[in-house]
């Protein structure tokens, strides 16, 4: 017996989601967080406001893809070298940060996670989150090289407040601070007490 003949439906436009992430990224950087709306990112890429709710429950779920792109450090893993690893780390953190569109829904999405009665927790955040990367890396140094009575999760808040600092916050001085400074910090402040 032959199995029934099965209809396909119409194949996925897969351009769909790089036009609209795309449109999302130009408004970003043109107009701002607060005008990054769905109808405007419709509007732009041509993608029905429908199509863009399939894809992102949310706004701001399509605002943190577009501005955080493969946020998954890919290809940065632990060597055991510390200095080495949070170099490549905090290098590629800012990077991150540093591109115009992330630049420009940082404060606004950072606004967000922090009201007290905003929806659920986006799925989106977890998956950004490098946080377990950088305890990978503390987990790979070697022994008797950290403090075991500092709180990983207090020092990389320092980080990530040391990157917002360097990248999205306005400081009145130019001077360019290396970022093997900010390794050096990190060092320190996981560096066991004599």
């Amino acid at each position: 017996m032959s199995e029934p003949h099965r209809r396909l439906g119409r194949p996925r436009d897969t351009s769909i989601d790089e036009r609209a992430l795309e449109a999302t990224r130009a408004l970003l950087i043109e107009r701002g967080f607060e005008a990054t709306t769905i109808h405007a990112v419709a509007s732009r890429s041509g993608v029905h406001s429908s199509a863009i709710y399939r894809r992102w429950s949310s706004r701001i779920e399509l605002i943190e893809e577009a501005a955080f792109p493969r946020f998954t450090f890919a290809g940065i893993a632990p060597s055991g070298d510390l200095r080495r690893d949070l170099r490549r780390f905090i290098r590629a953190y800012v990077a991150a940060f540093s591109a115009p569109a992330a630049r420009a829904a940082a404060a606004g999405l950072l606004a967000h996670h922090q009201k007290p009665n905003r929806d659920a927790q986006s799925e989106v955040y977890p998956r950004m989150s490098v946080r377990p990367l950088f305890e990978d890396i503390l987990r790979a140094a070697p022994r008797g090289s950290i403090d075991s009575t500092v709180d990983p999760d207090d020092v990389f808040d320092m980080l990530l407040g040391a990157i917002l600092t360097r990248t999205v916050v306005f400081t009145p001085t130019s001077r360019q601070r290396p970022i093997e400074r900010t390794v050096e910090m990190i060092v320190r402040l996981l560096r066991p007490v004599d």
